[in-house]
């Protein structure tokens, strides 16, 4: 008989103070095909994500953070489906809604940040093209107004040359530009929620901790509810308000950053703070 893994959600004060969550899973369950290693890869999960709030959902590969977050942008593969479950949006269920109205939420009200941008990015078009193309797919502004947009955006997210950088194409960037391009498409369209899927897995060291403060930053600055979605809780302890740690597609332990990283509960958050690197005797580098 499978174990019952029960974790109400969180009534924090600092959360209170957030207002209504902008989502909130509840007890979704989404089922792997015939086969498979386990029945499902997510099982019952419930969360909360808060109006200006940092959450990270941790844990290793196939804990299934990716496939609630694909759950959340209405991007599952065909090969699996929700068995049971709500994801909602302001009180709305993403589920019950028509493709139609998922396409006209995702990006405007819910945008992600993948984690490999060369993957994600049209090699063949230049950057500013494939910000404007955002807009034109939902027809917002002109082409004039397009093009201006899209250099503001990547002035905000902190490109050294934006017009440069407007003008490249992909191959032409290093791996954390790129990644800057990929928030600057997805703050286009103002989103309330942002997704981060392991944005800065494939960077170095320097360039990652510049890219989570960008994130924060850009965060604070728009009061956007951000789900961080990492292996690392070194990641954690820079920039999460609030944790969700799952293992095999459970959630088994969640709560405020400080509480998750200083008092773990479960023996799996024990191991993964376990693995954070301690710094080295002599000099660390600073980011």
């Amino acid at each position: 008989m499978t174990e019952e893994i029960s974790f109400d959600i969180d009534i924090h004060p600092d959360r209170i103070e957030r207002g209504e969550p902008v989502v909130h899973i509840d007890r979704l369950s989404i089922a792997l095909p015939e086969g498979a290693d386990r029945p499902y890869a997510v099982d019952r999960v419930s969360f909360q994500l808060h109006p200006g709030e940092m959450l990270c959902v941790v844990g290793e590969s196939g804990s299934g953070k990716s496939m609630s977050a694909n759950a959340l942008m209405g991007l599952l593969p065909e090969t699996v489906r929700v068995a049971q479950g709500r994801i909602l949006l302001d009180g709305a269920d993403l589920l019950q809604l028509p493709p139609e109205q998922l396409y006209g939420i995702r990006g405007r009200r819910v945008a992600m940040i993948f984690q490999e941008p060369m993957s994600a990015l049209n090699p063949l078009m230049k950057v500013s093209a494939q910000i404007e193309e955002v807009f034109e797919a939902h027809g917002l502004l002109s082409p004039k107004e397009r093009k201006a947009k899209a250099l503001d955006l990547l002035t905000e997210v902190g490109l050294p040359d934006p017009i440069r950088a407007a003008g490249s194409y992909p191959f032409q960037l290093s791996g954390g530009q790129r990644q800057r391009v990929m928030i600057a498409m997805a703050l286009a369209l103002e989103p309330q929620v942002l997704i981060a899927d392991e944005p800065t897995t494939a960077l170095d060291v320097t360039t990652q901790a510049q890219i989570l403060q960008l994130i924060r930053r850009l965060q604070t600055e728009r009061n956007m509810a951000v789900m961080f979605i990492t292996h690392d809780f070194g990641v954690v302890a820079e920039i999460a308000d609030y944790v969700t740690v799952m293992q095999l597609g459970r959630i088994v332990e969640q709560g405020p950053a400080e509480d998750v990283l200083y008092s773990p509960r479960h023996p799996y958050t024990r191991k993964l703070i376990a693995a954070i690197p301690k710094p080295s005797g002599g000099s660390a580098s600073q980011p």
